[in-house]
């Protein structure tokens, strides 16, 4: 099996700050990362081959990182391991602050409460109205309120500014089944927004958009990556959509992370290590 070096893997991008000039790669790293993951290990089963093996990745506030690899490469279940969905045989993870090998039930939904979650599939409430699949993202702080529905008037207005930030505030009372995929997405994004994330993570978000669509969901990411300072992970199979929107990028192969580099560093042909020879037995997962 063909091998790469890992290029990079201890270099941030350069991440863009609003209202400022983007910061160099130093200046960032006097930051701490919202995510450190070392020596990562995954087995779903005693004795079987790990999923994830010897996986490291630092997420710095305000960057965006795509995570690349054929199915069955670990990707999902990196994007597990982050919010304690996959079993950690060894390693550590830590996320805002919290050691998720770690944590009781009670501490992991605190957590996960604190990871926006944006998937492929959108998983939006087809018969509510636009605003109430945003207001959802709340129902962790809504408190008794949302035994009966209701959210405060301040949760409200929240999710009317995160639905114009991202562009359909005037499809608020609509039901979500009568937007297109493009909407239906952008309402996703902003129902973690609603969660006020430390992290965001993006599994496939754009798998069931074309190309056009794709890129605008990508940039809004991106935007609120660098706007709010939330490191975002966003997951993806085409190759020219990483490179057009990430600050680094790093891929998976069999369970180990061949690549980790700032993606002005990279392109398609050193890419290619992560798809040659795939093997069509793998896990599917993706």
């Amino acid at each position: 099996m063909s091998t790469v070096t890992k290029a990079g893997t201890d270099a941030a991008a350069s991440v863009p700050q609003a209202g400022t000039v983007p910061v160099t790669t130093a200046e960032l790293r006097q930051a701490l990362p919202l995510v450190t993951v070392r020596g990562l290990r995954v087995s779903y089963e005693q004795g079987a081959k790990p999923v994830l093996d010897g996986v490291d990745l630092d997420l710095f506030p305000g960057e965006t990182v795509a995570l690349l690899g054929a199915s069955g490469s670990g990707k999902s279940t990196l994007m597990k391991s982050l919010t304690g969905f996959a079993p950690v045989s060894a390693g550590s993870v830590r996320v805002a602050g919290h050691d998720i090998t770690n944590l009781g039930r009670g501490e992991l939904r605190t957590v996960r409460s604190e990871v926006g979650q944006v998937f492929q599939q959108f998983n939006l409430i087809p018969r509510l109205s636009v605003l109430t699949n945003v207001l959802t993202g709340a129902l962790h702080e809504a408190g008794p309120l949302n035994l009966i529905g209701g959210f405060s008037s301040a949760h409200r207005r929240r999710a009317m500014e995160l639905l114009d930030r991202v562009g359909i505030a005037h499809k608020a009372k609509e039901p979500a089944r009568s937007l297109s995929g493009g909407q239906q997405q952008r309402v996703a994004i902003a129902r973690a927004l609603m969660q006020q994330p430390r992290v965001i993570l993006a599994d496939e978000p754009v798998a069931s958009l074309d190309p056009k669509l794709s890129d605008s969901v990508l940039a809004l990411l991106r935007g609120i990556a660098a706007e709010d300072g939330i490191p975002v992970l966003v997951s993806l199979h085409v190759l020219p959509l990483a490179l057009a929107h990430s600050d680094r990028i790093v891929g998976l192969r069999h369970g180990e992370m061949l690549v980790s580099a700032r993606t002005a560093d990279l392109d398609a042909e050193k890419l290619a290590v992560l798809y040659d020879e795939e093997d069509d037995d793998d896990d599917d997962d993706a």
